[in-house]
């Protein structure tokens, strides 16, 4: 029983371009859509984020009767474990406080915050904006 030299040879370099080219070609297809969906799911935890911080900064007002002067109060008051991570910027610190403006001059505290992340979403509205 004498096998062929044939049957010991390997792959051809055609069929292997050709194997090449289509995963390269499914790789091209895949890519886009996979950063895409990565974008669009962190604008939703952006958005999320965001939900949480105003809702916690209206139940502090209405525990305390003001707004909190930090975003790190809240986490001392134990009204949140820790300061969200805005999803864009990677980071708890990049969080835009927004002042409480009412009139009164003597009034502090952080009424609203806003991403400090530059850019915009699929929607075309400014990270700034949500």
């Amino acid at each position: 029983m004498k096998r062929s030299v044939r049957s010991f040879r390997g792959f051809t370099l055609i069929e292997l371009v050709v194997v090449m080219a289509i995963v390269a070609l499914l790789i091209s297809i895949a890519l886009p859509r996979y950063f895409g969906a990565l974008d669009k799911s962190k604008e939703v935890a952006l958005q999320e984020n965001l939900r949480v911080l105003r809702v916690t900064l209206d139940k502090y007002y209405a525990d305390k009767g003001h707004y909190p002067e930090t975003l790190d109060e809240l986490v001392s008051q134990k009204y949140l474990r820790a300061v969200p991570v805005d999803p864009m910027t990677e980071s708890n610190q990049t969080w835009v406080p927004v002042p409480l403006d009412n009139g009164d001059a003597d009034a502090k505290g952080i009424a609203d915050v806003r991403s400090g992340a530059h850019g915009s979403t699929h929607d075309g509205k400014a990270y700034e904006a949500l």
